[in-house]
């Protein structure tokens, strides 16, 4: 028992020596983190059914397209940090809750990697995203901003589906 508490209280030392050594980048992970998984769950809410739902046809785009779009768009933006060139391709051809939710936990595999390996000292390196210059730490901040927007987004499709969004369903 002794040895399971040392061990315990060491690992939880060096995480928060880990956090201390690199707080921007261990509170950028945390913020993806949190929306990676409201995400997931607003993707999993949603019905097969109502995956072809657009709020005016022809003119928005469905709930698929906006979870595709979510999975497109991490993957340029974790590509651009990794120094790889990704296309958007899911919103296009993902549009089945199956092939939606597997291209968004694609895009959440991909993109772990490099929240995962970040430190402060690479995130103040220099990348190109859209034709200006931005920290590695910025764009993933942008791809945590747009997250939460497309969030946004999903919420009001589930409410007018009268589906109860993740972020307002009780603590379980």
């Amino acid at each position: 028992m002794k040895t399971i508490l040392t061990l315990s209280l060491t690992a939880a030392f060096a995480a928060g020596a880990l956090q201390a050594q690199n707080p921007f980048s261990t509170d950028a992970k945390n913020a993806y983190n949190g929306i990676k998984n409201t995400l997931t769950r607003a993707a999993d809410e949603m019905p097969e059914a109502d995956y072809s739902f657009s709020t005016v046809p022809g003119k928005t785009r469905t709930y698929g397209e906006i979870i595709s779009h979510i999975a497109d768009i991490q993957m340029v933006l974790c590509g651009l940090v990794k120094g790889e060139q990704k296309q958007p391709t899911a919103e296009k051809t993902k549009k089945t809750k199956a092939e939606a939710t597997a291209a968004l936990k694609e895009s959440f595999d991909y993109c772990d990697s490099v929240y995962n390996s970040l430190t402060d000292a690479d995130a103040a390196t220099m990348v190109k995203m859209f034709g200006r210059d931005l920290t590695k730490l910025g764009v993933l901040n942008f791809n945590i901003a747009h997250d939460n927007e497309m969030y946004g987004t999903a919420v009001a499709y589930l409410r007018i589906k009268d589906l109860v969004p993740p972020s307002s369903q009780r603590r379980r």
